[in-house]
């Protein structure tokens, strides 16, 4: 079997081992592919494996060879799922590979706003400590969390996770999932968004993106946000309309957002939350822990195996 693998460097940048894939069939393995590159690189594969470069509709018609796609995600948005059903081409993606990993870098940016972590480490570094004329200072009113209100859109692995963590800060979990039935587990209560958004100090998405909820996160969502409260995105970046929370943000609307993922990624500059205030971004990093990613190659390894047994996992089109 031809294995083209086509963007591996954000899952493996050197500190993990292509051998799991080696071992299942000739392995071509490129770093970064532009789309025009991925069209003459996929030439010829049988399993092509993507991470964020597009399967486009022409490009599955175009490679006869073509019988198996896997995705080094959980999303997949990249590949053009009807033209692969149309060949019966199983798409297989990855998931919960990494809840925990997410879940904290969620608490990550939750805990840099509460002490205001990364401005005290820079005022320190430039002097203020050794100018100040007491043992301690602070530059921003520091918060503690307990007794605080975490809420939670998306109550799957990554949002329970998310809720474990708070209960042991001993914070108040609301939450809301359209898609689970039944009574929520122990420590947290279901509502609507309404009153999860004006009820929360702290609200973190876990959903994932659908044609339903892109943008969701708009002006009147964040209207109705405390003007206390904090918002961290890291899920998918088109859940947030980004105009709208830079403007709450500038206003002082609400006290903060913390945001690991973006509409455009990699972000123009002239992104409106760059410049909005009391915004922390980091560079979609929330997944890649050494750990978490090494999960991810095991798995997708063993969906490649499951498929040439005949025995198809995590398959997401057929």
């Amino acid at each position: 079997m031809k294995i083209v693998i086509i963007d591996g460097y954000t899952l493996n940048p050197g500190d993990l081992s292509w051998e799991g894939f080696e071992a299942l069939g000739d392995l071509t393995v490129y770093d970064r592919s532009s789309d025009e590159e991925v069209a003459e690189r996929s030439q010829g594969a049988e399993a092509l494996i993507t991470n964020k470069a597009i399967v486009s509709r022409e490009l599955i018609e175009s490679l006869e060879s073509l019988k198996y796609i896997g995705v080094l995600a959980t999303g997949v948005n990249i590949v053009d799922l009807d033209a692969a059903t149309v060949r019966n081409i199983p798409v297989c993606n990855i998931a919960g590979y990494g809840p925990y990993s997410v879940a904290q870098m969620a608490f990550a940016h939750i805990l840099n706003h509460t002490h205001h972590l990364a401005e005290h480490v820079a005022d320190v570094k430039d002097g203020g400590w050794s100018r100040c004329p007491d043992f301690c200072y602070w530059l921003h009113p520091l918060i503690e969390l307990k007794d605080l209100t975490l809420g939670i859109v998306g109550l799957g692995m990554i949002g329970r996770a998310s809720a474990g963590i708070a209960k042991g800060f001993g914070m108040k979990v609301l939450a809301h999932d359209p898609f689970v039935s039944g009574d929520p587990p122990e420590g947290i209560e279901f509502t609507d968004l309404d009153e999860l958004f004006s009820q929360s100090d702290f609200l973190t998405l876990h959903c994932p993106l659908t044609d339903d909820n892109e943008k969701f996160v708009n002006a009147d969502r964040l209207a109705q946000m405390k003007s206390t409260a904090f918002l961290v995105n890291t899920a998918r970046g088109p859940l947030v309309d980004e105009d709208a929370l830079a403007s709450v943000l500038n206003e002082g609307r609400i006290a903060g957002a913390g945001v690991d993922v973006l509409f455009e990624e990699p972000p123009g500059m002239d992104n409106p939350l760059m410049t909005a205030k009391n915004c922390s971004i980091t560079p979609h990093i929330s997944w890649a822990t050494k750990m978490a990613r090494s999960r991810l190659m095991g798995m997708a390894v063993d969906n490649l195996v499951a498929y040439k047994k005949g025995e198809i996992t995590n398959c997401v089109n057929l």
